[in-house]
This record gives C-alpha cells, structure tokens and sequence, in this order.
C-alpha cells in the first residue's frame, strides 16, 4: 500500500533522515516507525510489570492478620531484631 506525504515539512524531515541513516527513504520511514513502537512497547511492558505487583500487593493486603500468631523474633525499641 503506498503513502503519499502532502506535508513539505514531513518530507524534508523524512529526506534528512534518509541522508543520515544512508538507507532509502522507505527505509528511513521504516526504521522511525520501529523505533517509536518500540518505545509505545516499553512503556507498555512497564504499565503491564506495575499493574501485576499492584494486584500483587492488593492481595497481600487482604489477607488478615491472625490473632495468634507469634512473631519468633524480639525486637527493640527501634524496631530492629534483637
């Protein structure tokens, strides 16, 4: 399927992509694409890692404390094991 670009800026921006990446204009075109996708990928993956750990962490919260459980450890004051 062919593209016709109308804009004079988008095509100049897309003549200096192809003088300094050497390849063909298609090419270059070709090459922006993925690197844009590329970073839209990224992103994603990130959103989707973030939203696992939150459901993660949503069911840990909802699981009571028991009222009888005994923690083995002594702690001090501060907070730390003793």
């Amino acid at each position: 399927m062919a593209i016709q670009i109308a804009n004079p800026s988008v095509v100049a921006k897309i003549e200096r992509l192809a003088t300094l990446t050497g390849p063909s204009k298609t090419a270059a075109v070709g090459i922006a694409v993925e690197g844009v996708l590329g970073e839209f990928d990224e992103i994603a993956d990130r959103t989707f890692a973030r939203s696992q750990w939150s459901s993660i962490l949503k069911q840990l919260h909802a699981i009571p404390d028991r009222p009888g459980a005994i923690d083995p450890l002594q702690w001090d004051d501060h907070g730390l094991p003793l």
